[in-house]
């Protein structure tokens, strides 16, 4: 592989938080990621339908990775009717980058235990590698006890010892990466609003600031 692999992270990010964007530093970081490109989901078919616009949600992100030059943003997902599938994302990344061009997809150990429910779930890994951080609460030891057994089973044909890994495919790889132990949350963030309690220190200063200045989950 002649290019470095970009990370995908997507999300509601409703709001975006110091958890999501240390996530994507330290895996950019561990596995030499050429980038790492936000995704803001409209409509995500796994959650419930976010509290605030995507508007919003897309000027905050893009309002939190500024500065950063690994950061960018893809607002793809936003323009599209109906519930934003990954798989569909990642297919679309692919005809777009080429086939050779190594795929990342940073997802948490909380949502990779879910990946057996996502649509089209085992197309994933025709398309990209799977990149699990290792939050808080979700310790590795513990991964296959609770994982279905069609998951158990790409974990434990998959799963790279060594992650940088990723450079040598484009595809097909699980990953696992260990970060900060940062217990954040955007329910969390949004609790604190709701309690008129103040979540600085737990998102950028500039996203907190957008969320003042625009009243957002005032109602919450």
């Amino acid at each position: 592989m002649s290019m470095a692999p970009v990370g995908i992270l997507g999300g509601t990010f409703d709001p975006i938080h110091f958890g999501h964007l240390r996530l994507a530093q330290e895996a950019a970081q561990a596995l030499k990621l050429g980038g790492v490109r936000f995704v803001p989901s409209a409509t995500p078919p796994h959650r419930a339908t976010p509290t605030v616009t995507a508007a919003h949600r897309l000027e905050m992100v893009e309002l939190a990775v500024r500065g950063n030059p690994l950061f960018s943003v893809d607002a793809r997902e936003l323009g599209r009717a109906g519930p934003g599938y990954t798989v569909d994302t990642l297919a679309e990344l692919r005809a777009e980058l080429g086939a050779m061009s190594p795929i990342c997809l940073l997802v948490g150990a909380d949502a990779f235990l879910d990946l057996a429910t996502w649509s089209r779930w085992h197309q994933l890994f025709d398309l990209a590698h799977i990149v699990v951080a290792h939050r808080p609460g979700y310790p590795v030891d513990t991964w296959q006890h609770r994982m279905p057994q069609p998951l158990a089973r790409e974990y434990g044909s998959r799963t790279m010892a060594q992650p940088l890994s990723v450079h040598l495919a484009p595809a097909g790889g699980i990953v696992v990466v260990p970060i900060a132990a940062l217990d954040i949350s955007s329910t969390r963030i949004r609790g604190c609003f709701h309690a008129g309690t103040s979540p600085r220190y737990l998102l950028p200063d500039s996203v907190l600031d957008y969320i003042e200045r625009n009243t957002l989950y005032a109602g919450d």
